[in-house]
């Protein structure tokens, strides 16, 4: 008996682990964060199951709570993301396959590529500026220079926001959670649907870290694979200025972003936490 016991335990864990990989394997890349949230949901759920085949009650309810948690985080970010749980989950089945946009459409023209001091002489000249964090500076944990910043420059007179799409990070609010961190104040961070209008009359928009979520291709290019989700359009602002490692980093879209190449865009090159850091100073000393 106990070896029919581990036999059955070892065939429930090889089937469990190809239902697994079946279910994420044809998932694209932009919809992996929403998987994410899936699979912790699913976690909540099994959690929940041994509960009651337990009878536990403590167990069952622990697992009700991450499973709500983890759906709640799903919807959240199928809405964000402008897209189907259903069409997530399955992952493209049964739809038409769309047109490679990895490789996809070829970018037209060159990055402008600045420095740190072209972008301080544009922090001064500007009196609307907003502040798009990405995961890049979740990686980079600048938000602690960033907040400096913005409180430098709200101290000079300037109109000084930020502006979070849904989905910046890898989960819903992670960049809230590191501006609080950061003591950046509750009013200067607006959600996408209350900045996006403001873009037209913003002098300049400071991107740091972020790809996905402010791509225009979302917009213009039906054929990316990111194409309705909804994103911050903060190429409409009269500047541009993108914090990057390097020109051809990507998102989880894996396609590079054609803002970068856009007349009024300018790319600051290196580390966002040094970088940052460099800003700062440099707005202290000026």
């Amino acid at each position: 008996p106990e070896q029919i016991r581990l036999a059955s335990l070892g065939l429930v864990g090889v089937v469990s682990s190809l239902l697994g990989l079946h279910l994420v394997a044809s998932i694209g890349g932009p919809d992996m964060p929403v998987v994410i949230t899936v699979l912790n949901s699913y976690s909540g759920w099994a959690l929940c199951a041994e509960g009651f085949m337990l009878g536990n009650p403590l167990l069952a309810q622990v697992g009700a709570l991450i499973g709500f948690s983890g759906a709640i985080l799903t919807w959240i970010m199928c809405e964000a993301m402008g897209r189907d749980i259903v069409s997530v989950i399955l992952g493209g089945a049964g739809t038409k396959a769309a047109t490679p946009a990895i490789k996809g459409t070829e970018m037209e023209g060159e990055a402008t590529i600045c420095d740190v001091d072209a972008t301080i002489d544009k922090l001064l000249d500007s009196k609307s500026i907003v502040i798009v964090p990405g995961y890049g500076l979740a990686v980079a944990q600048a938000q602690f220079a960033v907040a400096d910043i913005a409180k430098k420059l709200k101290a000079m007179g300037k109109s000084v926001r930020f502006g979070i799409h849904p989905v910046a990070g890898r989960m819903p609010g992670q960049l809230n959670v590191l501006l609080a961190e950061a003591s950046v104040p509750y009013e200067m961070v607006f959600e996408m649907e209350e900045i996006n209008e403001d873009f037209d009359n913003t002098d300049l928009t400071l991107v740091i870290g972020a790809s996905d979520t402010v791509s225009s291709a979302a917009e213009d290019d039906p054929s990316c694979s990111i194409y309705g989700m909804p994103v911050l359009r903060v190429w409409k602002s009269e500047n541009v200025v993108v914090l990057k490692r390097t020109i051809g980093s990507t998102g989880y879209a894996g396609m590079e972003n054609p803002i970068l190449y856009k007349d009024n865009t300018e790319v600051l090159l290196g580390d966002a936490h040094d970088t940052c850091e460099m800003i700062r100073s440099k707005l202290t000393q000026s």
